[in-house]
Parts: structure tokens; C-alpha cells; sequence
């Protein structure tokens, strides 16, 4: 099969996924559809919404459809770097033995990220960015494919470590999980609250997932959306020379480079689910805010003036 038939067969996979998902998750198709360009870009995401938005099933039914392992870690204050990686015990014949934590996994959940230490969430950081994790000198590489989905409560704020803007730079996507449309949590108690159980059918494997992200990676780009995605990111910067007048008034810090990279990268992808062999401008925009929206810094003056930080990016594309 050439790479053409695979993104072909790729697109018609996502629309299968889709199916199997919705048979659970009411609703939220952009949030799905968020997570899947993430996972087939092999990149991690960040959920943000106030508690019971059925993040953690959303997160379970897709694990679920696309035949992958997956873990939930409750971040809690007292949750230890060893409890998320693993550690090493003596076993019956007096010698160390590693035991892996819940970190060794195709999925994890990390709920409420920001209710851990910086320890504990910069020893999570690692193993996303390196996909490998180190104790007692030893370095032990986690599974293949591997997605961090952490979430995080905006409303709640007391007893929490916000993420530093470096760290947070590690996810690929920032996605807002917003309330149900009231026809949709009539649907949602409907099904919720009835004796009848869902099966999700598992549509992909983890191998099929790995060749999938290849097969993003391979896909030609044109130069004018390459060109269109550095220069998006470079307006964000006060300080260059390509930034607006809006950026200069409105914005403290600048994404860096890797905006850029994932930029391209989720454009690949959302071409490539919607059965394009290439993506265009206007892919690039379609995951333009979801990519940007925690790598800007705003001042107070962006405060004052109610400008949110999806109007400041909609004003630059």
C-alpha cells in the first residue's frame, strides 16, 4: 500500500473512531477531534474544564476504541516521582528489582496535574518529552505509542502548582472542554442514567498508531503553509520584527519554535483525517488556537481591555 491508500485508509479510520466514540461521549466533537490530530501527531494534550465534563471517560472510551493500554494517576499533594515512575524493591534472592509505576502505559490520564509538586509534574514532564524515564541510574524507555492527556480544574485554584509556562510548552494542545449544549445533557442523563451499557469496538492497534504518525511526518507541505505557520509564530513576539501592533500592546511573551513545528505537524493531520494528501492555510488555522493559546503570555493591559487570548490569536490569523 503506497502512502496515498494509507492516508485514504486513515481518514476512513477516524470517521470509524468518531462512530465508536460518540456511541459514549455525547457531544464534544472538537475536543475528540482535538485529541485524535494530538495522539496521530504524537503529541500530548492538556484538558481544561470544571469537574464532571466526563474528561476521564472521554479519555477511557478512547483508549477503549483505539485498542491501546491506559492508566489514570490522581495527582494528589503527596504523590511522589517514585509513584508515577516505578521503583526498585529487594526481591527473594536479596537483589534489586524494578517494579514499574503507572507511567508504563500507551495512555495515561493525569488528573489534575496541577494539584502535585513541581517534583512529581517535572518527573511526568520528562517522560513525555524524552518518552523514557531514569531511577537509581537506570534508564528504562516506556511504551510505544505513548500520550500524556493531563487535566486541570480552572476554577479551583487554592493548594495547586500551576504549570510554569516552560512546561506547559510540552503539550501540544491546550483544549477547552466546555458545558454540554442542553439537548445534549438531556442525551447525556438520558443514557446516563438507564441500565443500558455501551461496547466500544476497538477500530485501531498501537502498531497501526506508530505507522499512522510516520505516515503524518512523511506528508509533503507546501513552502507558502510552512512560511504561513513561522510566520504566525514569529507575529507573537513582541520584541521581532514581524509582530502587530496588537501583539506589541497586548502580549508579555512569544511562543517559541516548537509552536511552529506543531503547528505544521497538526495541520499534516487535519488535512490527513479529512482526506487531503496535503494540508493547506487553512489547516494551519484550524488548529491555530488550541496549539497557541499556552504558549502566549498576556499582560495587565490585555486584561483590562477584556481581550481573551482567542480573540488576540483570531486577530492574528
Amino acid at each position: 500500500m503506497n502512502d496515498s491508500e494509507k492516508l485514504i485508509s486513515l481518514s476512513e479510520r477516524y470517521q470509524q473512531l468518531n462512530t465508536e466514540i460518540h456511541k459514549v461521549i455525547v457531544g464534544q466533537d472538537e475536543v475528540v477531534n482535538q485529541v485524535l490530530i494530538a495522539m496521530f501527531s504524537g503529541g500530548h494534550c492538556l484538558l481544561v474544564g470544571v469537574p464532571g465534563l466526563a474528561k476521564t471517560l472521554l479519555v477511557n472510551t478512547i483508549a477503549s476504541a483505539l485498542g491501546v493500554d491506559f492508566n489514570r494517576i490522581q495527582f494528589t499533594p503527596d504523590l511522589m516521582p517514585s509513584d508515577i515512575i516505578g521503583s526498585e524493591i529487594l526481591d527473594e534472592t536479596r537483589n534489586f528489582k524494578f517494579i514499574p509505576g503507572p507511567l508504563f502505559t500507551n495512555i495515561v490520564l493525569a488528573d489534575e496535574i496541577n494539584r502535585t509538586p513541581p517534583k512529581t509534574q517535572s518527573a511526568l514532564l520528562e517522560a513525555m518529552q524524552e518518552r523514557k524515564v531514569t531511577t537509581a541510574g537506570k534508564t528504562y524507555d516506556l511504551n510505544h505509542p505513548f500520550f500524556v492527556l493531563a487535566t486541570q480544574n480552572p476554577i479551583e485554584q487554592e493548594g495547586t502548582y500551576p504549570l510554569p509556562e516552560a512546561q506547559l510548552d510540552r503539550f501540544m494542545f491546550n483544549i477547552w472542554v466546555d458545558y454540554p449544549t442542553f439537548e445534549e445533557e438531556v442525551s447525556i442523563v438520558k443514557s446516563t442514567t438507564s441500565g443500558i451499557k455501551t461496547e466500544v469496538n476497538k477500530v485501531l492497534s498501537g502498531s497501526e498508531i506508530m505507522e499512522y504518525q510516520a505516515l503524518i511526518r512523511r506528508m509533503p507541505v507546501a513552502d507558502n503553509v510552512l512560511e504561513y505557520a513561522v510566520n504566525l509564530v514569529a507575529k507573537t513576539r513582541a520584541n521581532s520584527e514581524r509582530s502587530t501592533d496588537l501583539t506589541k500592546k497586548y502580549i508579555t511573551w512569544g511562543a517559541g519554535p516548537r509552536a511552529s513545528q506543531y503547528l505544521v505537524l497538526g495541520a499534516k493531520c487535519h488535512a490527513a483525517l479529512r482526506g487531503k494528501f496535503s494540508p493547506d492555510i487553512e489547516d494551519v488555522k484550524a488548529v491555530a488556537i488550541p496549539i497557541l493559546r499556552h504558549r502566549l503570555v498576556k499582560n495587565y493591559k490585555a486584561e483590562a481591555d477584556g481581550y481573551s487570548m482567542e480573540r488576540i490569536i483570531e486577530s492574528l490569523l
